[in-house]
């Protein structure tokens, strides 16, 4: 077992349902795109690289999270 997993396993134990179907909002959505997008035409402020750092692990864990709802809700 990671390290992680139990906080996976949490997360998407709480309610699976309501987690498989969380979307961010279109306006954090957009927030990413112009990050990453100043990111490729040039360097970010320090501020700016730790914010879409944080949403890209937060993004990574959740999927993570998701799966193991759809794995709690199939089984």
């Amino acid at each position: 077992m990671k390290a992680y997993d139990e906080v996976i396993e949490f997360i998407a134990s709480r309610a699976p349902r309501a987690l498989i179907d969380f979307q961010p909002s279109a306006e954090a959505r957009q927030r990413v795109w112009d990050l990453i997008a100043r990111q490729r035409e040039q360097s970010l402020s320090p501020e700016d690289a730790a914010e879409l750092q944080h949403y890209l692990e937060l993004e990574h864990l959740m999927r993570l999270a998701k799966s193991r709802a759809r794995q709690l809700l199939a089984s």
